[in-house]
């Protein structure tokens, strides 16, 4: 394996790892919690399920859910001393017009009657219950049952009202048993994270490997075209490299990234893919063309618009393809083109292809000094160039030309692939 897929792979991995520990330490603190609350919830409702069963069952027993007769109050105090001291430190027993008619007190439950919120007439036509916590730390339940006949159904008949004083063993079972839960919670998320690691780096490995797959098959596929393109014009290739990198280098000074970036790419490695339909006799003509051939020759920006259009992967290129002849001052072909209605690509493209026309070595021509080139390009800003932009190239041109001299076709390849791979990492398709 290289070195640079070794360390992709690695950088893979860390990514997998943080964020599935990033999902797993989320989720374990939104569950756990959560879980606690729950159980403790729950527990509490088994307590008062439990409560309001005994306490129909003592008031059937005792025949005060019936509470409107001459003997109610009676049954209704018999009841509420059962009741006082068992489940309830506070009992309270109401007749169906809501007046209160017995009452039964523990020694603790009379410490807290006073602390107690107050409320109206009961009215209520479901059970409920109410979890307070007083002064103190004192945990206190209080249960609302409105009294019928019948068990299921049937006309309210009275209410009772208790209230439990919590002792200290239950509210510390409550909270272990719901502290125990929550926990293990968060433990079955971190082990699901856990677990899940391998999966993931498995999956996202292969989905890598074939995503550099689909990338390498679509350099070489661009790289092909720009071979076959370069034969054509009895070129080795070179050019097409490094106007591809110097055009992405302006590129990144300008802040271009993703899909803007990779636009300007692949159309600076493919611009004259037009070329191709061009007839031997004019692309290899050794002298100047005529009117009629030069009309012929310019026909090779149409032809690479249609080659590159519709193209899948190779859609991209299409601005700078489309447009590299034109000019800011609108003297440019085919369309006349002015200022920022040419794309920023094909204006980032104009000056890095000058620039490696006059700074490159031909068969026909030696590179022209740096300070020759920089003249040149200077007298076309605003005509051919867009002002903003050579200014930013004209910066940068030092360095570049300092970089390319010298350098072969192999070399300039490198220094294409390398900004391919930086710029077009993670193409899928």
């Amino acid at each position: 394996m290289r070195t640079d897929e070794r360390s992709g792979m690695n950088t893979m991995k860390r990514k997998a790892a943080l964020r599935i520990a990033m999902v797993t330490l989320t989720m374990a603190a939104l569950a756990s919690p959560l879980a606690w609350y729950v159980s403790r919830e729950n527990a509490e409702e088994e307590v008062v399920a439990f409560a309001q069963e005994e306490v129909r069952r003592v008031l059937q027993r005792e025949q005060a859910l019936r509470l409107d007769g001459p003997e109610a109050r009676t049954h209704a105090e018999l009841a509420a001393r059962q009741l006082a001291g068992g489940l309830f430190d506070i009992a309270e027993i109401y007749g169906p017009e809501g007046r209160k008619l017995a009452e039964a007190v523990t020694p603790q439950g009379e410490q807290t009657e006073a602390r107690l919120p107050k409320h109206g007439a009961p009215g209520y036509q479901k059970a409920f219950y109410e979890r307070l916590v007083l002064d103190g730390g004192v945990q206190v339940l209080r249960v609302f049952v409105p009294l019928r006949e019948a068990a299921q159904g049937g006309p309210v008949t009275g209410y009772f009202e208790g209230v439990r004083v919590l002792p200290q063993w239950q509210t510390d079972q409550i909270f272990s048993d719901a502290l125990i839960v929550g926990l293990m919670v968060c433990l079955a998320s971190l082990v699901c994270g856990a677990a899940m690691y391998p999966v993931v780096v498995h999956l996202a490995s292969e989905n890598e490997h074939k995503a550099r797959e689909v990338l390498e098959s679509h350099i070489a596929m661009m790289e092909a075209l720009g071979r076959a393109i370069a034969k054509r014009d009895s070129d080795t290739g070179a050019h097409n490299y490094r106007v591809a990198w110097v055009s992405a280098r302006l590129g990144e000074a300008l802040g271009l990234q993703g899909a803007a970036m990779q636009s300007l790419i692949l159309g600076s490695f493919l611009h004259d893919a037009g070329k191709i339909g061009i007839p031997d006799a004019i692309l290899l003509k050794p002298g100047r063309l005529d009117d009629e051939e030069m009309r012929t020759m310019r026909t090779h920006v149409r032809q690479g618009e249609e080659i590159v259009t519709g193209a899948g992967w190779l859609d991209g290129a299409r601005d700078v393809v489309a447009c590299h002849h034109e000019k800011w001052d609108g003297s440019g072909y085919p369309r006349a083109l002015v200022g920022e209605a040419i794309p920023l690509a094909a204006r980032i493209f104009a000056v890095a292809d000058v620039f490696d026309a006059l700074s490159s070595r031909r068969p026909y021509k030696e590179p022209l000094p740096p300070g020759e080139v920089l003249r040149i390009l200077h007298e076309g800003r605003g005509s051919h160039f867009d002002p903003a932009v050579l200014d930013v190239f004209l910066q940068m041109a030092a360095g570049l030309r300092q970089q390319l001299d010298g350098q072969d076709e192999e070399a300039a390849r490198a220094l294409m692939e390398a900004m391919v791979l930086r710029h077009f990492e993670g193409l899928t398709a």
